[in-house]
C-alpha cells in the first residue's frame, strides 16, 4: 500500500510539475489539459449568470473576473496537487498516517514548519517541498506582469481604434471616418500596425491562452470585434478599389486569419484551412449593399458597383468569417455589427459616434 502510495505520489508532482512548466516557462503554445479544463470549469456559472443577463452592460460586468479568477484557482490546484504529492511521498517513506502526512507536507510546501518531524525518511520529501512551494508562487508572480503587458499593447490599438471605426468597432465605419478626415491615404500605415499587432497577439494568446477570455477595459469594445472591423474595412477597401496599392492590405488580411486560425486551433475550433472564394458566407449580399450604400453617402471612393465588388469581398471574408464568429461566440465578445450570433441572441447593437459638428452645421450630422 505505501509503495503504491510513492509511485502515485511521484506520479502526481511529475505532471504538476509538467503543468506548471509547459504553461508558465516553456514560451511556446505546448501545455497539458489542466489549465483548459480549469477555464472552462471556472467559466461556467458566470456564463450561466451572464446568458440571464438583461443588458450588454451587465453581461460584460458578470463575465470580466472569470479568466482572473481562473488564474487564482489554478494555482491553488497546482499548489494542492503537490500538497497531496508529497502527502502520499511522506506517506509512502514514513510510518505516519496519511492525514499527518498531508500535514506535513503542507507545512513543509508553505515552508510553514509548524508539523516538522525529527524523522531522517523524511528529510528529503520535505526539503524537495519546501522548494516547491516558493518556486511555484514565484513563477506565477512573475507570470503576471508578462501577461497583463501582453493586455495592455494589445488593448492600446483597441482603444485607438475607438475613434477610427465607431463603438463597437464596424469596418464599414473605419473607412467612413477616415473618407470625413480626409485620411483614406493613412489607412495603409493603420494595416502596418495591425499585421504586427496581429503577430503580437498571435504570440502571447498561443503561450497564455487565458488572455483570450481577457475582456476590454469597456464592455462596448473588445479585442476580437475591432480585428474583425480591421479586416473587413481591408477586404471593402480591396474589392471596391481594385487601383489602390493593394501589398499592405492584403498583408493584414493574410496576417489577420492566420492570426485567428492560431487562437482557433487553441481553443479546438474547427475550420475550413483553404475555402474556395465562391464559397457560402453568413453576411448577406443585402447588408454589403446597405454598407456600401453608407461609404457612397459619406463620400467614401470607390470604383467598382457593389454587384462587381461583392466576389471579391466574399472571396476575401470566407478566409477568416467563420473563425471570427465562433471565437466571438465563443468569448460571448460584444455583439457588433457583422460578427456573427451570440449564445443568447438578441442581434447586434448599432454603433456609436460623434456626431459631425460645423459651422453650417451646428447641431451635427453623422459621424
Amino acid at each position: 500500500m505505501r509503495v503504491l502510495s510513492g509511485v502515485a505520489g511521484l506520479v502526481v508532482v511529475l505532471l504538476t510539475f509538467v503543468s506548471v512548466t509547459q504553461t508558465l516557462v516553456t514560451p511556446r503554445a505546448m501545455r497539458t489539459q489542466l489549465p483548459r479544463a480549469v477555464r472552462r470549469l471556472v467559466r461556467a456559472p458566470y456564463q450561466f449568470l451572464a446568458d440571464r443577463a438583461s443588458t450588454e452592460q451587465l453581461k460584460d460586468r458578470v463575465l470580466a473576473p472569470a479568466a482572473p479568477v481562473s488564474m487564482l484557482i489554478l494555482l491553488l490546484l497546482w499548489l494542492s496537487l503537490c500538497v497531496l504529492g508529497y502527502g502520499l511521498l511522506e506517506f509512502a517513506v514514513s510510518d505516519l498516517p496519511f492525514t499527518v502526512a498531508l500535514r506535513e507536507a503542507g507545512s513543509s510546501l508553505l515552508t510553514l514548519g509548524f508539523a516538522s518531524q525529527d524523522r531522517s525518511q523524511l528529510t528529503l520529501v520535505d526539503f524537495c517541498a519546501a522548494a516547491t512551494g516558493p518556486i511555484l508562487i514565484g513563477l506565477q508572480i512573475g507570470y503576471l506582469p508578462t501577461l497583463y503587458a501582453a493586455y495592455a499593447r494589445r488593448e492600446t490599438e483597441v482603444s485607438l481604434l475607438r475613434v477610427r471605426a465607431g463603438v463597437p468597432a464596424w469596418g464599414p465605419q473605419l473607412l467612413v471616418r477616415h473618407a470625413q478626415g480626409d485620411l483614406i491615404d493613412t489607412l495603409p500605415e493603420l494595416f502596418r500596425d495591425w499585421e504586427r499587432w496581429c503577430a503580437e497577439v498571435s504570440e502571447s494568446h498561443t503561450n497564455y491562452p487565458v488572455l483570450i477570455s481577457f475582456r476590454s477595459p469597456s464592455w462596448d469594445r473588445n479585442w476580437l470585434i475591432s480585428l474583425l472591423a480591421v479586416l473587413d474595412a481591408a477586404a471593402l477597401h480591396l474589392a471596391l478599389n481594385p487601383s489602390v496599392p493593394q501589398s499592405q492590405m492584403r498583408l493584414t488580411l493574410r496576417a489577420g486569419f492566420t492570426c485567428l486560425r492560431v487562437l482557433a486551433d487553441e481553443e479546438k475550433i474547427p475550420y475550413d484551412p483553404d475555402p474556395r472564394p465562391d464559397d457560402p458566407i453568413h453576411l448577406t449580399y443585402e447588408e454589403f449593399v446597405e454598407a456600401v450604400g453608407r461609404l457612397r453617402e459619406r463620400g467614401v471612393p470607390m470604383e467598382r458597383s457593389p454587384e462587381r465588388a461583392w466576389p471579391h469581398f466574399r472571396g476575401w471574408r470566407v478566409n477568416y468569417e467563420s473563425v471570427a464568429y465562433a471565437l466571438a461566440c465563443r468569448i460571448d465578445a460584444v455583439p457588433a455589427l457583422w460578427s456573427g450570433p451570440r449564445r443568447r441572441d438578441r442581434g447586434p447593437i448599432g454603433i456609436v459616434t460623434p456626431l459631425d459638428r460645423t459651422p453650417q452645421q451646428p447641431g451635427g450630422g453623422p459621424g
